[in-house]
């Protein structure tokens, strides 16, 4: 499993519990939902080539000069755009998202794990929050590390798609040459299905990226999500302290289940439950409940990522394995 969120295969998406997929567990806020209503007034135009309105939303939202902010059409993206500017090798350190080694591949980009030093055009890619583990960078460990990549000529490209969870960890409010942010809503929103990305740099950087776009990145109902963004910062924070509650809960319940829990300050969950799980997921699948292996990030059987959800929700899980693993 490359993607979490594969709820296709049985031709009902909502016929799944789906843990696989770190999204917001009670869908889109109903601000979102008049939003996406609301615009199908526009969908009779081409969408606004200059993204005025969604840029000067994502701006406010986001607290950086609108030069500074470049709306994308989702997260994957921010990274695919971000990875195209240059020709060098791209360096992760793992375990981490499998679609950077992805989109290097695409752009014809060499990619190897990050050993600490660098050549001109390469390119650090950090997720911050780290997927899979949740676990957190400071922005003064970031910008030492940008320091030492600029002086190199290599640049950093930073990974805040699970950021909102955690603002006060973000780097937008750092932005220099070298560093571009690649940023998404899809998760905090819980709007897969509409793209909404943006990508944070200098305003330099900006143009050049914006001129490496197709004409009409934004379909009418992302324009107007982004639109409306500061509106609605308040709930989205409300958002993030429902989530940190329903974190802790839920690890607790995996740690009582005999599974190591990582820190998190994310919406999801690294757990290892120290023996194959390879089968359980299985289980859990002919019980219409998906969770995420994590091979695609290089650990072992034993590791699944889980997404936090409703307490219900995250409950039934827990029973649903006690079941299964004979914890009862």
């Amino acid at each position: 499993m490359k993607h979490g969120g594969n709820v296709w295969g049985s031709g009902d998406p909502s016929g799944w519990v789906d843990f696989s997929a770190n999204l917001r567990p009670d869908g889109p806020p109903r601000w979102v939902r008049e939003a996406v209503c609301d615009a199908q007034r526009d969908i009779r135009f081409y969408p606004d080539p200059d993204m005025k309105r969604a840029r000067e939303g994502l701006s406010t939202f986001l607290g950086i000069p609108a030069d500074c902010v470049l709306p994308v059409p989702g997260g994957i993206a921010a990274i695919d755009l971000a990875l195209g500017l240059s020709p060098g090798c791209v360096y992760i350190q793992p375990p981490t998202f499998s679609g950077y080694a992805e989109r290097a591949r695409v752009h014809g980009r060499p990619f190897e794990t990050w050993a600490g030093k660098c050549r001109p055009g390469d390119t650090l890619v950090i997720c911050n929050p780290n997927n899979p583990t949740g676990s957190v960078r400071k922005p003064a460990e970031l910008l030492t590390l940008l320091d030492a990549l600029s002086a190199g000529g290599a640049g950093l490209l930073v990974d805040e798609a699970f950021i909102e969870y955690c603002p006060e960890y973000s780097l937008r409010g750092f932005l220099r040459p070298g560093l571009i942010i690649a940023g998404s809503l899809s998760k905090i929103l819980g709007t897969p299905g509409i793209r909404l990305g943006y990508i944070c740099a200098v305003p330099e950087t900006v143009r050049t990226l914006r001129e490496q776009m197709f004409p009409w990145p934004l379909d009418a109902f992302a324009s107007e999500i982004a639109a409306r963004l500061p509106e609605h910062a308040e709930e989205i924070r409300a958002d993030c302290r429902l989530n940190a509650e329903r974190r802790n809960a839920f690890a607790g319940q995996l740690q009582a289940l005999g599974a190591e829990v990582y820190p998190s300050e994310s919406n999801f969950l690294l757990a290892d439950f120290r023996r194959n799980m390879s089968e359980a997921a299985e289980q859990l699948k002919a019980r219409g409940i998906l969770v995420r292996t994590c091979a695609s990030f290089g650990l072992p059987g034993s590791f699944w990522r889980l997404a936090v959800k409703k307490e219900a929700e995250n409950t039934h899980l827990v029973s649903e394995l006690e079941e299964i693993l004979h914890a009862r």
